[in-house]
């Protein structure tokens, strides 16, 4: 893993949908193969950049509201990214 593969997975998520990001466990450690550092190293680097973009970042058991829904953020998901 390196600066390259965070920043194009941040934005190929960006481009899905620019409101709500959400990273899940499956997709760090079993898609993509992370191991427990990698997927921590990752969550830290994107939490800084998703900051500096104007957003929002939570993680488990945070809790956030969008669109008028107040949601925690489950054990499955790793980080939550809403657009202030």
């Amino acid at each position: 893993m390196d600066l390259k593969f965070i920043d194009d997975y941040i934005s190929q998520k960006i481009e899905e949908n620019e409101e709500f990001v959400k990273f899940s466990f499956y997709e760090l450690r079993v898609k993509s193969n992370l191991t427990v550092d990698q997927a921590n190293q990752f969550l830290h680097l994107a939490k800084n950049k998703f900051e500096n973009l104007g957003y929002n970042v939570y993680f488990i058991g945070d809790e956030y509201e969008y669109k008028g829904q107040k949601k925690t953020v489950e054990d499955n998901e790793l980080l939550i990214a809403i657009k202030k």
